[in-house]
């Protein structure tokens, strides 16, 4: 064994032994099962009320992952797994749900839609985000577009960032250090930190946060040197560097009205390699300068609340292929909530979007990036009115349903619509419930797949993607400390839009898209709620699917967390993919070859300590194994590595 790897070891466990013989403090016992969800109805409703399977990833579970990415932490959600979050910090990032792609996906920050519409896909880049500004996420299955529009054909990702808290003056200060390393480089040197300065309150009627974040990773290289290579020469390792800075005022004018405005600036630079098992000296940079504000009057059994936010956005590759992107999206949401007897929860609402972007590249015969797509041709707006209604009876019978109506300025007007009724039997704090639900999503192109010229690939003739989502399940509650959820779902998609693998053009599919698969969900605590045990299993049918590149059959999250004592917290995490597909490419012709990613399975650990009332350390090893695998073919994925950090408020 590595000798600083056995010493880390020796002195984890070492930590462990000093902690239990400490004086004995009274437990303090984790939070109870998430009840209330908002994702599926925007009111607040009880968990047995919801006819959906929502995943809830609470504030005590971003605090554990500190100095991670977004997508690490979704990556350990049922039905979704991120391509590439393993690999080198700043690769692309490809969101796989129930088999679906990054399009198929809506993302919302504080209630409103985030996307970039000069990106391939049109979707909201996470790398973009912090995990040390989040305060909770949401992720709700299936096709939602009745409440959240195009785009919510898998799923919708409802993150909500920290607030400000009731003292005067309040500060929040944390920082990690860490490894980043390949499976065969095991030298343990410093070469990731995360840092978060934040400071929030409230004066009277005005409340306020401020923040800062940044991250600076290096020591991997994006793409992985082929065994075969002769050459001693090593590929150069890419740097990753990030910075969030994020503000937000607030009036609480009275009991019945309030509002706040945000802005922030997120930012992000990171070298990358000239493809699979090829080394280059390249580098791509994003950014995202957004502002919004969002208002409330609330009034007996109801309330009505505008949110909207204005993003621009700037995207920039420095390769032998420059090119520069700029876009601005311009996003609402006005609704109106009423509640009619405790019962009945209706929404009626209109949603809004206007999307342009400008395409910068160098035109065959020129040396110079020049203007090829304006962005006075390359724009469309959407508004769409809805309306949803949440009937809760006496007797366990909860029905959600809706409909939106899409109005597209390039493509008209298209109706989708949800239906989606449960049954909730209680006995004694024990539930069982059964749910069904049907839901159809509507996909406009986005401009890039409109208009791109840089790759070539823009088809200003694809039309809409329409897809429609059948579930069915039952969940099982045993005194809000365990639950077990079984949920069978099967979508069916038409004008599929994909690209062809030689010229890279967009294009419909002619052929219907199916899949289908089975999510398996089980949390529970035990030992006078000392002990948690969590996991899940998915199983996606890809031999369903036309395009199954990257995407696992099977994966397994598997979490065990023990609270030694009132101070200090233990947790072990496995995660499992099966084999996937990928895609190499013949030197001569380009023409994509098939290749067998195999299976990989994960096993990290975690520990923290509250070392005073406002000081708490951890420290974290991830793939304790050093486990060999890869993620995209060709690119390098992460071995064992080691982070240490704390957090200090006051």
């Amino acid at each position: 064994m590595n000798k600083k790897m056995f010493f880390g070891v020796a002195y984890l466990m070492l930590g462990s032994q000093v902690v239990l013989a400490q004086e004995i403090v009274p437990d303090k016992k984790v939070n109870v099962l998430e009840e209330i969800i908002i994702s599926d109805s925007k009111f607040k409703l009880k968990r047995e009320q919801s006819g959906k399977v929502i995943t809830k990833i609470s504030s005590e579970a971003l605090e554990r992952s500190q100095g991670q990415s977004v997508a690490t932490v979704l990556n350990r959600v049922a039905g979704v797994y991120i391509n590439g979050n393993n690999n080198a910090a700043g690769e692309p990032l490809g969101v796989y749900v129930r088999g679906g792609r990054n399009r198929q996906i809506v993302i919302r920050i504080d209630g409103v839609t985030v996307s970039d519409p000069s990106s391939a896909a049109g979707d909201f880049d996470l790398r973009l985000l912090s995990v040390n500004q989040i305060e909770s996420i949401e992720i709700l299955k299936g096709a939602s577009s009745t409440l959240y529009g195009s785009g919510a054909a898998t799923a919708v990702i409802n993150i909500t960032t920290k607030s400000e808290g009731k003292e005067k003056i309040a500060a929040q200060f944390s920082s990690t250090i860490g490894t980043n390393q390949s499976q065969d480089d095991q030298d343990y040197d410093i070469n990731e930190f995360v840092n978060l300065a934040s400071i929030h309150g409230t004066i009277g009627k005005i409340s306020y946060v401020s923040s800062f974040s940044n991250q600076f990773t290096d020591g991997l290289s994006a793409a992985e040197k082929n065994p075969s290579e002769s050459t001693a020469e090593d590929f150069e390792s890419d740097a990753y560097s990030k910075f969030n800075v994020y503000a937000k005022l607030g009036y609480h004018y009275n009991k019945n009205f309030r509002f706040h405005f945000f802005g922030n600036l997120d930012q992000y630079k990171t070298d990358f390699d000239g493809g699979a098992s090829l080394d280059a000296d390249n580098q791509f940079t994003s950014r995202q300068l957004r502002g919004g504000s969002f208002w409330e009057a609330t009034y007996p059994n109801g309330s009505f609340t505008f949110v909207d936010s204005y993003s621009l956005l700037e995207r920039a590759f420095d390769s032998n292929f420059p090119s520069r992107y700029e876009s601005k999206v311009y996003t609402f949401d006005a609704y109106n909530k009423y509640t009619i007897k405790d019962r009945i929860y209706t929404l009626i609402g209109a949603n809004g979007s206007y999307s342009d972007f400008n395409l910068f590249s160098i035109p065959f015969g020129s040396t110079t990036l020049e203007q090829t797509i304006n962005d006075n041709e390359a724009d469309f707006d959407i508004i769409d009115p809805y309306i949803n209604a949440v009937y809760v009876s006496k007797f366990g019978l909860n029905i959600n349903t809706g409909v939106r109506l899409n109005i597209h300025s390039s493509y008209g007007n298209h109706l989708v619509y949800t239906i989606n009724p449960s049954y909730t039997y209680t006995f004694g704090e024990n539930y069982i419930k059964g749910l069904a639900s049907y839901s159809t999503a509507y996909i406009t192109p986005s401009l890039f797949q409109l208009y791109d010229t840089a790759f070539f690939s823009g088809n200003p003739d694809l039309e809409p993607e329409e897809s429609a989502t059948l579930e069915a399940g039952a969940v099982l509650s045993h005194q809000k400390k365990a639950t077990l959820s079984v949920v069978y779902f099967n979508r069916r998609s038409k004008n599929f839009i994909t690209f062809d693998p030689n010229t890279f053009v967009n294009f419909n599919s002619s052929a219907d898209i199916r899949v289908d698969g089975v999510e398996v969900e089980f949390s529970t605590k035990l030992l006078q709620d000392k002990l948690s045990i969590q996991g899940n299993y998915t199983y996606t049918n890809i031999s369903k699917l036309e395009d199954a590149i990257r995407i696992p059959e099977h994966t397994i999250q598997a979490n065990i967390g023990y609270q030694l004592s009132g101070k200090t917290y233990t947790q072990l995490t496995y995660q499992y993919n099966g084999a996937r597909t990928d895609s190499d490419f013949d030197p001569v012709t380009f023409d994509p070859v098939p290749v067998t990613l195999d299976s990989y399975g994960l096993l990290d650990f975690y520990i923290s300590h509250q070392l005073m009332e406002n000081l708490s350390v951890y420290a974290a090893m991830n793939n304790i194994l050093n486990e060999e695998y890869q993620e995209i073919f060709g690119f390098s994925t992460r071995g064992r590595n080691a982070r240490i950090g704390f957090n200090l408020s006051f």
